[in-house]
């Protein structure tokens, strides 16, 4: 079963089949869960989309799909662009990623150290998928996670985008996590504004919200075929 997790923009479902929601309890919390034949989606900001990124149960949300018989998790993302190559509406797919400080783990108890990483042939099954489909991503990059819920200044931008392409909130902890618990984790992220100060113009928040709703549809196709084509196995 392939396992969904997304955020700003992304909750009509109906293209996929729904079928019910459920709640899952676990050890970290519960997760608020949507389900269908062959997927398992989970709203990262929970059941009213409004917890905010700093204060996101990311073991609950793992630890949920785990439970559910989950073995590869497909996250969508919101992110900001640091690269003037790599402009709004870009879909990116991350082939590695940075979080410095405030890293979840399973392992409060215990000394164990894993190496983290996105799960390489989920990601070339996502690229794959968008080749058939012609939609257009690029099939690498490094995504920066910052804390939030402020968006970064200009002087940290300045400094992120020596060593990073893109930034947001909540991809990494959700990949270390998944890492943790043997899951296949790999991201889709999609470009919905430049980062602060890439451009002279100041970044509006509520623009931003406006972009992320207008372009879904590539990555609904996407997620759909990836979907059919874990059920035809």
């Amino acid at each position: 079963m392939i396992g969904i997790i997304a955020g700003t923009g992304f909750y009509d479902l109906g293209f996929l089949g729904v079928a019910g929601e459920k709640t899952i309890k676990t050890a970290h919390g519960e997760a608020y869960a949507i389900y269908g034949k062959d997927f398992l989606f989970i709203p990262r900001h929970g059941r009213d989309r409004n917890t905010p990124s700093h204060m996101l149960n990311h073991k609950a949300n793992i630890s949920a799909f785990k439970q559910e018989g989950v073995t590869e998790i497909i996250a969508l993302t919101s992110v900001g662009s640091m690269k003037k190559s790599m402009p709004p509406k870009s879909i990116i797919i991350p082939h590695d990623y940075m979080h410095l400080s405030g890293i979840p783990t399973f392992n409060d108890s215990r000394a164990v150290h894993i190496t983290p990483d996105l799960d390489e042939e989920l990601r070339k099954k996502i690229i794959a998928a968008a080749q058939k489909l012609k939609i257009r991503v690029t099939p690498r990059g490094v995504y920066l996670q910052t804390t939030g819920p402020r968006l970064e200044t200009r002087a940290e931008i300045s400094m992120f985008k020596n060593y990073a392409d893109v930034v947001g909130m909540t991809m990494a902890s959700e990949a270390t996590l998944a890492k943790e618990l043997g899951l296949k984790y790999a991201a889709i992220s999609l470009v919905d504004n430049y980062a602060h100060g890439i451009l002279d113009t100041p970044l509006d928040f509520t623009q931003v919200i406006k972009a992320s709703a207008e372009q879904r549809g590539g990555l609904k196709m996407i997620i759909k075929e990836l979907i059919e084509q874990g059920a035809e196995k």
